[in-house]
Protein backbone atom coordinates (compact mmCIF):
# COMPACT_ATOMS: atom_id res chain seq x y z
CA UNK A 1 0.00 0.00 0.00
CA UNK A 2 1.61 3.17 -1.25
CA UNK A 3 0.42 6.47 0.98
CA UNK A 4 0.80 9.73 1.08
CA UNK A 5 0.76 13.04 3.44
CA UNK A 6 0.32 16.79 2.54
CA UNK A 7 1.27 19.54 5.50
CA UNK A 8 1.02 22.60 4.73
CA UNK A 9 3.05 24.67 7.67
CA UNK A 10 3.85 28.09 8.61
CA UNK A 11 7.11 28.27 7.05
CA UNK A 12 6.94 24.98 4.36
CA UNK A 13 4.73 22.72 2.57
CA UNK A 14 5.92 19.07 2.73
CA UNK A 15 4.83 15.84 0.40
CA UNK A 16 5.77 12.46 2.14
CA UNK A 17 5.05 9.26 0.02
CA UNK A 18 5.70 5.89 2.27
CA UNK A 19 4.95 2.21 1.24
CA UNK A 20 3.54 0.41 4.24
CA UNK A 21 4.50 -3.06 4.28
CA UNK A 22 3.56 -6.10 7.12
CA UNK A 23 7.27 -7.32 8.34
CA UNK A 24 7.40 -10.53 9.58
CA UNK A 25 5.96 -10.61 13.11
CA UNK A 26 2.76 -8.61 11.89
CA UNK A 27 4.64 -5.48 12.23
CA UNK A 28 4.37 -2.52 10.10
CA UNK A 29 6.87 -1.06 8.60
CA UNK A 30 6.62 2.48 6.93
CA UNK A 31 9.09 2.99 4.17
CA UNK A 32 9.36 6.88 2.93
CA UNK A 33 9.58 6.64 -0.92
CA UNK A 34 9.98 10.34 -1.57
CA UNK A 35 9.97 13.46 0.76
CA UNK A 36 9.21 17.15 -1.01
CA UNK A 37 9.98 20.42 0.81
CA UNK A 38 8.86 23.46 -0.83
CA UNK A 39 9.20 27.01 1.29
CA UNK A 40 5.51 28.56 1.38
CA UNK A 41 6.69 30.92 4.04
CA UNK A 42 2.21 31.73 4.26
CA UNK A 43 3.43 32.82 8.04
CA UNK A 44 5.49 35.87 6.75
CA UNK A 45 2.04 37.30 4.81
CA UNK A 46 -0.78 35.73 7.64
CA UNK A 47 1.54 37.12 10.95
CA UNK A 48 1.75 40.17 9.93
CA UNK A 49 -1.63 41.16 7.22
CA UNK A 50 -4.12 38.25 8.24
CA UNK A 51 -4.78 36.91 5.01
CA UNK A 52 -2.23 34.88 2.24
CA UNK A 53 -1.30 37.46 -0.25
CA UNK A 54 -1.97 36.39 -3.96
CA UNK A 55 1.37 35.38 -4.62
CA UNK A 56 1.99 32.82 -2.11
CA UNK A 57 -1.67 31.88 -2.75
CA UNK A 58 -0.38 30.84 -6.45
CA UNK A 59 2.87 29.71 -5.12
CA UNK A 60 0.72 27.08 -3.03
CA UNK A 61 -1.54 26.17 -5.97
CA UNK A 62 1.71 25.51 -8.23
CA UNK A 63 2.85 23.50 -5.26
CA UNK A 64 -0.46 21.00 -4.79
CA UNK A 65 0.04 20.91 -8.31
CA UNK A 66 2.94 19.74 -8.57
CA UNK A 67 2.27 16.85 -5.14
CA UNK A 68 -0.41 15.71 -7.30
CA UNK A 69 1.86 14.76 -10.63
CA UNK A 70 4.15 13.24 -8.36
CA UNK A 71 1.94 11.27 -6.50
CA UNK A 72 0.38 9.80 -9.42
CA UNK A 73 4.35 9.02 -11.23
CA UNK A 74 4.40 7.23 -7.39
CA UNK A 75 0.96 5.89 -7.94
CA UNK A 76 -0.18 6.73 -4.16
CA UNK A 77 -3.42 5.33 -3.63
CA UNK A 78 -4.50 7.20 -0.29
CA UNK A 79 -3.88 10.84 0.58
CA UNK A 80 -4.52 12.82 3.78
CA UNK A 81 -3.37 16.19 3.52
CA UNK A 82 -3.47 19.43 6.32
CA UNK A 83 -2.76 22.94 7.44
CA UNK A 84 -1.93 24.05 10.39
CA UNK A 85 -1.08 27.37 12.27
CA UNK A 86 -0.83 29.63 9.23
CA UNK A 87 -3.82 28.45 7.59
CA UNK A 88 -5.84 28.75 11.04
CA UNK A 89 -5.48 32.35 11.32
CA UNK A 90 -5.52 33.65 7.61
CA UNK A 91 -8.77 35.18 6.92
CA UNK A 92 -8.87 34.35 3.22
CA UNK A 93 -8.36 30.22 3.94
CA UNK A 94 -11.20 28.96 2.89
CA UNK A 95 -11.27 31.24 -0.31
CA UNK A 96 -7.69 29.53 -0.83
CA UNK A 97 -8.60 26.33 -0.12
CA UNK A 98 -11.42 26.20 -2.37
CA UNK A 99 -9.46 27.19 -5.51
CA UNK A 100 -6.97 24.96 -4.93
CA UNK A 101 -9.52 21.82 -4.51
CA UNK A 102 -11.10 22.97 -7.36
CA UNK A 103 -8.27 22.90 -9.62
CA UNK A 104 -6.37 19.86 -8.43
CA UNK A 105 -9.41 17.84 -7.20
CA UNK A 106 -7.50 17.93 -3.37
CA UNK A 107 -8.86 19.23 -0.12
CA UNK A 108 -6.61 20.14 2.67
CA UNK A 109 -7.96 20.10 6.05
CA UNK A 110 -7.26 22.84 8.61
CA UNK A 111 -6.28 21.24 12.10
CA UNK A 112 -6.54 22.35 15.04
CA UNK A 113 -3.46 22.95 17.43
CA UNK A 114 -5.21 20.39 19.51
CA UNK A 115 -5.19 17.94 16.09
CA UNK A 116 -1.84 18.79 15.07
CA UNK A 117 -0.32 17.20 18.68
CA UNK A 118 -2.27 14.34 17.94
CA UNK A 119 -1.32 13.30 14.68
CA UNK A 120 2.53 14.01 15.97
CA UNK A 121 1.62 11.41 18.46
CA UNK A 122 0.34 9.20 16.14
CA UNK A 123 3.93 8.31 15.47
CA UNK A 124 4.01 5.94 18.51
CA UNK A 125 7.65 6.72 19.52
CA UNK A 126 6.45 6.79 23.17
CA UNK A 127 5.25 3.39 23.38
CA UNK A 128 8.90 2.11 22.43
CA UNK A 129 10.55 3.50 25.46
CA UNK A 130 10.54 3.26 29.27
CA UNK A 131 6.86 2.75 31.07
CA UNK A 132 8.63 4.09 34.16
CA UNK A 133 9.65 7.67 33.21
CA UNK A 134 8.18 10.82 31.62
CA UNK A 135 7.99 11.81 27.68
CA UNK A 136 7.66 15.34 26.69
CA UNK A 137 6.78 15.42 22.47
CA UNK A 138 8.11 18.95 21.42
CA UNK A 139 6.96 20.16 17.46
CA UNK A 140 7.94 23.47 16.92
CA UNK A 141 6.94 24.96 13.37
CA UNK A 142 6.56 28.54 11.78
CA UNK A 143 3.58 29.02 13.75
CA UNK A 144 2.66 27.18 16.57
CA UNK A 145 4.22 24.96 19.14
CA UNK A 146 2.18 21.99 20.06
CA UNK A 147 3.25 19.66 22.91
CA UNK A 148 1.81 16.33 23.96
CA UNK A 149 3.34 14.48 27.97
CA UNK A 150 3.14 11.27 28.57
CA UNK A 151 4.07 9.48 32.26
CA UNK A 152 3.96 6.54 33.09
CA UNK A 153 2.83 5.04 29.92
CA UNK A 154 -0.33 7.25 30.03
CA UNK A 155 -1.10 10.26 28.33
CA UNK A 156 -1.06 13.69 30.52
CA UNK A 157 -1.76 16.18 28.31
CA UNK A 158 -1.86 17.56 25.07
CA UNK A 159 -1.68 21.05 24.50
CA UNK A 160 -0.98 23.82 21.43
CA UNK A 161 0.80 27.40 21.99
CA UNK A 162 0.67 30.16 19.45
CA UNK A 163 4.73 30.32 19.76
CA UNK A 164 6.33 29.50 16.59
CA UNK A 165 9.90 30.31 14.75
CA UNK A 166 8.22 32.89 11.96
CA UNK A 167 5.44 34.67 14.51
CA UNK A 168 8.71 35.09 17.05
CA UNK A 169 10.88 36.62 13.86
CA UNK A 170 7.83 38.80 13.26
CA UNK A 171 7.78 40.10 16.47
CA UNK A 172 4.23 38.44 17.43
CA UNK A 173 5.11 36.47 20.53
CA UNK A 174 4.72 38.85 23.30
CA UNK A 175 5.98 37.90 26.84
CA UNK A 176 2.77 37.10 28.11
CA UNK A 177 2.66 34.19 26.00
CA UNK A 178 5.67 32.78 26.88
CA UNK A 179 4.15 33.17 30.53
CA UNK A 180 1.45 31.05 29.89
CA UNK A 181 3.35 28.24 28.44
CA UNK A 182 5.74 28.03 31.04
CA UNK A 183 3.08 28.39 33.81
CA UNK A 184 1.35 25.39 32.28
CA UNK A 185 4.53 23.28 31.78
CA UNK A 186 5.76 23.74 34.81
CA UNK A 187 1.89 22.88 36.71
CA UNK A 188 1.30 19.85 34.06
CA UNK A 189 4.91 17.96 34.93
CA UNK A 190 4.57 18.80 38.67
CA UNK A 191 5.11 15.37 40.78
CA UNK A 192 6.04 13.46 37.66
CA UNK A 193 9.48 11.16 37.19
CA UNK A 194 12.30 12.24 35.08
CA UNK A 195 10.88 13.85 31.72
CA UNK A 196 12.88 13.36 28.50
CA UNK A 197 12.25 15.46 25.68
CA UNK A 198 11.07 14.40 21.68
CA UNK A 199 11.91 16.44 19.24
CA UNK A 200 10.18 17.02 15.89
CA UNK A 201 10.37 19.69 13.23
CA UNK A 202 12.97 20.33 10.54
CA UNK A 203 14.85 22.88 13.10
CA UNK A 204 15.79 20.26 15.46
CA UNK A 205 16.27 17.44 12.64
CA UNK A 206 18.97 20.23 11.67
CA UNK A 207 20.54 20.58 14.84
CA UNK A 208 20.59 16.52 15.17
CA UNK A 209 22.48 16.43 11.40
CA UNK A 210 24.83 19.24 12.39
CA UNK A 211 26.34 17.78 15.58
CA UNK A 212 27.24 14.39 14.18
CA UNK A 213 25.49 12.76 17.16
CA UNK A 214 24.80 8.68 16.10
CA UNK A 215 20.78 7.80 16.00
CA UNK A 216 19.46 6.87 18.94
CA UNK A 217 21.54 9.12 20.75
CA UNK A 218 20.15 12.45 22.39
CA UNK A 219 21.13 15.34 22.38
CA UNK A 220 21.73 17.29 25.55
CA UNK A 221 20.69 20.95 26.56
CA UNK A 222 23.74 22.09 27.05
CA UNK A 223 24.55 21.75 23.37
CA UNK A 224 21.33 23.24 22.21
CA UNK A 225 22.25 26.33 25.01
CA UNK A 226 25.61 26.27 22.48
CA UNK A 227 24.26 26.12 19.33
CA UNK A 228 22.03 29.21 19.90
CA UNK A 229 24.86 31.13 21.17
CA UNK A 230 27.00 30.71 18.31
CA UNK A 231 23.87 30.96 15.82
CA UNK A 232 22.80 34.10 17.58
CA UNK A 233 26.26 35.54 17.18
CA UNK A 234 25.96 35.31 13.49
CA UNK A 235 24.35 36.82 10.41
CA UNK A 236 21.83 35.28 8.82
CA UNK A 237 24.69 34.90 5.65
CA UNK A 238 27.01 34.24 7.93
CA UNK A 239 24.89 31.06 9.18
CA UNK A 240 23.96 30.43 5.60
CA UNK A 241 27.80 30.02 4.36
CA UNK A 242 29.39 28.16 8.01
CA UNK A 243 26.42 25.58 7.99
CA UNK A 244 25.42 25.60 4.64
CA UNK A 245 21.66 26.40 5.82
CA UNK A 246 19.20 27.52 3.47
CA UNK A 247 18.23 31.08 4.02
CA UNK A 248 14.11 29.79 4.94
CA UNK A 249 16.16 27.62 7.32
CA UNK A 250 19.22 29.60 8.30
CA UNK A 251 16.78 32.52 9.92
CA UNK A 252 13.90 30.19 11.78
CA UNK A 253 16.67 27.78 13.61
CA UNK A 254 17.57 30.96 16.16
CA UNK A 255 13.91 31.29 16.95
CA UNK A 256 13.47 27.07 16.99
CA UNK A 257 16.42 26.83 19.18
CA UNK A 258 15.18 29.54 21.93
CA UNK A 259 11.65 27.50 21.82
CA UNK A 260 13.18 23.70 22.63
CA UNK A 261 15.49 25.00 25.42
CA UNK A 262 12.80 27.09 26.79
CA UNK A 263 10.30 23.89 27.09
CA UNK A 264 12.85 21.58 28.32
CA UNK A 265 14.08 24.07 30.74
CA UNK A 266 10.54 24.55 32.31
CA UNK A 267 10.12 20.48 32.11
CA UNK A 268 13.26 19.91 34.12
CA UNK A 269 14.26 18.05 31.13
CA UNK A 270 18.23 17.28 30.30
CA UNK A 271 18.18 15.42 27.01
CA UNK A 272 15.71 15.44 23.78
CA UNK A 273 15.45 12.74 21.30
CA UNK A 274 15.05 13.68 17.45
CA UNK A 275 13.81 10.53 16.15
CA UNK A 276 13.16 12.09 12.53
CA UNK A 277 9.68 12.21 12.64
CA UNK A 278 7.13 15.50 12.06
CA UNK A 279 2.91 15.79 11.46
CA UNK A 280 3.09 14.28 7.55
CA UNK A 281 4.63 11.09 9.72
CA UNK A 282 1.75 11.43 11.90
CA UNK A 283 -0.48 11.89 9.32
CA UNK A 284 0.07 9.12 6.98
CA UNK A 285 0.32 6.67 10.22
CA UNK A 286 -3.60 8.20 11.24
CA UNK A 287 -4.67 7.17 7.91
CA UNK A 288 -3.03 3.58 7.30
CA UNK A 289 -4.91 3.40 10.74
CA UNK A 290 -8.80 4.53 9.44
CA UNK A 291 -7.91 2.39 5.90
CA UNK A 292 -7.32 -1.03 8.35
CA UNK A 293 -10.42 0.26 10.73
CA UNK A 294 -12.60 0.57 7.79
CA UNK A 295 -11.36 -3.05 6.03
CA UNK A 296 -11.99 -4.71 9.42
CA UNK A 297 -15.56 -2.91 9.54
CA UNK A 298 -16.36 -4.45 6.28
CA UNK A 299 -15.88 -7.57 6.98
CA UNK A 300 -17.97 -8.02 10.68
Amino acid sequence: MRLAAIDIGSNAGRLLINDVVMAPGGKVDFIKMALVRVPLRLGFDVFETGRISQMRADMMLKTIESYKLLMEVYEVSHLRAAATSAMRDAANANEVLGRIEERTGIRIEVISGGEEARFVYENHIAENLNNLESYLYIDVGGGSTELTFFSRGQLVFKESFNIGTIRILKDQVDKSAWESMRSYIKEQTKGHPHVTCIGSGGNINKIFSLSKRKEGKPLQLEQLRNYYKEFSSMTLRQRMQLYKLREDRADVIVPALLIYINVMRWADAEDIFVPKIGLADGLIHSLYDDITKNEQARWL
